[in-house]
């Protein structure tokens, strides 16, 4: 798996997101590097938890959709004397 990478806009929403989350819920105020540096430590750390059961949650609705056309498939076929 290559490493999580955002856009600098991207970036930029989820560190507002944080600040505004460490402010309300633990009344912390850090500034945008310390925000950047905590979102990256999140993204190498626990990034690939996330990614996986986003895989897992994908390879699910692949496999019900599959099983579907292969019902609709079989269903479809002509009766051999």
């Amino acid at each position: 798996m290559s490493d999580i990478t955002f856009s600098r806009e991207q970036t930029s929403q989820m560190v507002h997101k944080l600040q505004k989350y460490l402010q309300a819920e633990l009344d912390v105020e850090v500034g945008d590097f310390d925000a950047e540096f905590l979102l990256d430590f999140f993204a190498k750390e626990l990034g690939a938890h996330f990614y996986n059961q986003g895989m897992a949650d994908a390879l699910r609705v692949v496999e019900e959709k599959t099983e579907d056309l292969v019902d609709t498939l079989t269903w479809l076929q002509k009766p051999v004397d």
